[in-house]
């Protein structure tokens, strides 16, 4: 006599759909950046630690036993983190499954960041997510406002307020929330943040920032050293590796793309249009226009987004060593030179953008805007005008986190691709 099987809940059959379709989506974007000519050996480990979280829906960090803490924005200093004895783990998603079940909780002009967030909250099945015994929320926009009330039924919550200016006194209010952040950090961690701890955090973040400037520079002096998906793969890979970790396998990269310089090697030998990618971060596995631009002939050249190169590209400058002067540096650091849209006056972000444009000799730019990030989209009239008066061609790309729409960006990249070689043949 045959046993009946037991038939599934509700809940049960939705997990299974949920982990079938999460791990199928990522490991076919995964599957692509692999498949791109001119891989570096070297770039295996990051490629790995995005599998490893998103493919075998495993904790990376549960290897050193230490507590961590989810960060919701680069403006949550990972030095304090490090300081109290924990790691810090990026917890912002590009996760399309996660999307469509935050999409029926949250409304639907909300972020699609923030729907990803809510979908892997409700399910309760990443371990990355799931495992954290403290949040950090810096609250950059409406949507990460809301997002605090609903992550405080699982977990310890600590939102940080960020001010909307660069001020000094901007700057004071922001030292404030780091002394309350340390507060929390010790009451969740059990060890307290002392001078000493906290320049240990700081050596941690600092060699990563050090091998991340060594790799800026090797990029600055051949622009078709490495595939700019792949290297997208490696700054979103630092949100699920300790620092330490991360710097390491960095340093292995730059040895051998420096190989690469001195034996003129490039990952392609055509003169593919230089792109600049800014706006809305780009969030793995959401790879759909960094893969787009490359396939479509182009080459991503840099990038201008939270979750890239501007995560972590701006060390603190420390001119008082005493507790609070750090504190007062890391504030500085993560205000001052930052270009999100948050703040109220963001000429910083055109600054940055013009000299980047220079330093990687782009021919065009751009624009991701996340449906209904409203706070990158208000930006994009300004920067256009700014572009224009350079002769920089400029496209605006709005997505969602779905695959609907590739059929529709393909054409408008390959479109803008075409616009920038005639108008270099011109």
């Amino acid at each position: 006599m045959m046993i009946e099987e037991k038939k599934l809940t509700k809940e049960e059959r939705q997990e299974i759909r949920f982990i079938k379709k999460e791990t199928m989506t990522c490991a076919k974007y995964l599957r692509r950046m692999e498949e791109l000519d001119g891989m570096p050996g070297e770039l295996q480990p990051f490629l790995d630690t995005l599998r490893t979280v998103y493919v075998d829906m495993k904790n990376p960090l549960e290897q050193y036993h230490q507590k961590t803490v989810g960060t919701y924005c680069v403006m949550a200093p990972q030095e304090l983190v490090y300081a109290a004895g924990a790691i810090p783990v990026k917890l912002c998603s590009g996760n399309y499954t996660a999307f469509s079940i935050g999409d029926d909780l949250y409304p639907r002009d909300a972020c699609p960041l923030v729907k990803a967030v809510a979908g892997f909250q409700k399910m309760g099945l990443m371990p990355v997510y799931r495992d954290c015994s403290l949040m950090a929320v810096p609250v950059t926009c409406d949507c990460k406002k809301k997002i605090v009330e609903m992550l405080e039924q699982t977990h310890s919550v600590v939102p940080l307020s960020v001010p909307a200016g660069r001020e000094d006194e901007d700057i004071d209010r922001y030292v404030e929330e780091l002394y309350r952040f340390i507060g929390t950090l010790e009451v969740v961690t059990g060890n307290h943040v002392t001078w000493d701890s906290l320049a240990v955090g700081m050596n941690i973040a600092g060699q990563a920032k050090y091998e991340l400037s060594r790799f800026l520079k090797l990029k600055k002096s051949m622009p078709y050293l490495m595939w700019g998906t792949h290297i997208l793969a490696v700054m979103n890979a630092a949100a699920y590796m300790r620092a330490d970790a991360w710097s390491f396998h960095m340093n292995r990269l730059n040895s051998e793309l420096a190989k690469r310089i001195e034996k003129g090697e490039k990952v392609t030998s055509r003169n593919r249009p230089r792109i600049l990618l800014t706006g809305s971060p780009v969030i793995f596995p959401n790879m759909k226009i960094p893969l787009l631009i490359e396939e479509m002939g182009g080459i991503l050249a840099a990038d201008e987004t939270c979750m890239g190169e501007r995560g972590m590209s701006d060390p603190p400058v420390v001119v008082d060593d005493s507790f609070d002067g750090i504190l007062r540096a890391l504030a500085n650091q993560v205000i001052r030179p930052c270009s999100c849209p948050t703040f109220v006056n963001n000429r910083e972000r055109v600054y940055r953008i013009r000299q980047m444009i220079k330093d990687y000799q782009i021919q065009g730019v751009i624009y991701h805007v996340l449906r209904g990030c409203l706070v990158y989209d208000y930006e994009y009239q300004l920067l256009e005008e700014e572009l224009g008066k350079m002769g920089i061609p400029v496209i605006r790309m709005e997505s969602d986190y779905n695959e609907e729409d590739v059929e529709q960006l393909r054409i408008r990249t390959e479109a803008f691709i075409e616009l920038i070689r005639l108008k270099q043949a011109a």
